[in-house]
């Protein structure tokens, strides 16, 4: 069965702001949301369905390829080539509106104040970390690996990360009762809030790890080798899932997102996939054509100049471009920019006098140009 589109399924147009987006899923989120239609599947199949479109539309770089290539262009990018398969799917990437699960920068998070609550397994998702990482242009251009070193939080090595000295356990907290929330209200309106007690754990802590004092976690420096599709371009954000932070208390890490910066380059500029860059050549060798070095990405290549070439021209050199994510590299285009010299003397200057006297009959079309020009005054 064919999706239906996603902006068809917000009620957008497909010039939408990110906050006209991020406001259309948050209405159809609590309008369908499982606890406020208990059984009924028809809303359950469009809580599912408007949180694949969110995760869509949501993020820019999934948006381009959705709106180049259309539900082609995102299959296979997480959730959405496929959909969400079941509620625990949608909590387990984004949170619990409502149930105050899926911390560590989910979208309900900026939605409703959240954060820092515990997963549907119990414990409390990691914080998420972002980091950037600058590259070359070749770098960008052909993809690469690089490492980069952080500090995070890691389960404790005394405690085996449960906060608790080695030999003890930890007591369910007597004001939540173990749910790590508590909630406030009456009839259909009903408040949650954080348990004050114990932070969202469901559990407290009598005899805290003098290692970590009770946390749980310690700061470590690690390594990580991140690789760099091709292509890739300047300020694109990529999401390493599980490389952030550890949980609490047997929950998920949280995830690190790698914000990419594309150092400008001395020679070339980037077009999509495309390089351009300036080429200076002398006068002679515009009029009498030449063949000569030009840089590229990958080292030097010959390019020949045709005989008559123009100030501006731009010859193309096929496959000496960028890459993109299916294997096709663009062209390199290049800009001719014949040099004119600014003072010329001794034999030179003869030599542009001599060429003078043999070119002045053969300037046909500036002779034409001007004897439009007495026309027009006349």
């Amino acid at each position: 069965m064919s999706k239906r589109d996603y902006y068809e399924i917000l009620g957008l147009s497909r010039d939408a702001k990110t906050d006209e987006i991020k406001r259309a899923y948050r209405k159809m989120a609590m309008q369908y949301h499982p606890d406020r239609n208990p059984g009924d599947k028809a809303a359950e199949e469009k809580f599912k369905e408007a949180a694949e479109a969110y995760e869509v539309l949501g993020d820019d770089q999934k948006r381009r390829r959705y709106d180049q290539f259309g539900h082609a262009g995102v299959d296979g990018m997480g959730h959405a080539g496929g959909g969400f398969s079941s509620m625990e799917d949608i909590f387990s990437a984004f949170g619990d509106i409502f149930g105050g699960g899926g911390g560590g920068g989910s979208i309900f998070d900026s939605f409703f104040g959240g954060g820092g609550g515990r997963s549907r397994g119990g414990g409390r998702q990691g914080a998420s970390l972002k980091i950037n990482v600058e590259i070359s242009l070749k770098e960008a251009a052909r993809g690469c690996t690089k490492t980069i070193d952080l500090r995070r939080n890691e389960p404790c090595e005394a405690c085996q990360g449960s906060g608790c000295k080695p030999g003890t356990s930890p007591k369910t907290c007597p004001t939540c009762g173990g749910a790590g929330v508590v909630r406030q209200g009456q009839g259909f309106f009903v408040v949650q809030t954080t348990c004050p007690t114990c932070g969202g754990s469901g559990k407290v802590i009598s005899d805290p790890c003098t290692s970590c004092r009770g946390s749980g976690v310690k700061a470590k420096k690690v390594s990580l080798k991140v690789p760099i599709p091709a292509g890739i371009e300047h300020g694109t954000r990529m999401r390493l899932a599980g490389e952030g932070e550890a949980g609490r208390d047997g929950g998920p890490r949280g995830d690190l997102y790698v914000y990419i910066s594309v150092r400008p380059h001395e020679i070339f500029e980037r077009h999509g996939s495309n390089l351009v860059c300036k080429l200076p050549i002398s006068f002679s060798q515009a009029v009498l054509g030449a063949e000569i070095d030009v840089p590229t990405l990958d080292g030097r290549a010959k390019l020949k100049i045709p005989a008559g070439s123009q100030p501006g021209e731009v010859l193309r050199m096929r496959g000496q471009g960028i890459d993109d994510e299916y294997g096709r590299r663009g062209d390199q285009l290049v800009v001719l920019d014949v040099k004119v010299p600014k003072k010329v003397t001794g034999r030179y200057r003869d030599l542009i006098k001599e060429l003078a006297e043999h070119e002045t009959p053969q300037m046909s079309e500036q002779k034409s140009f001007i004897d439009k020009l007495k026309k027009f005054f006349d």
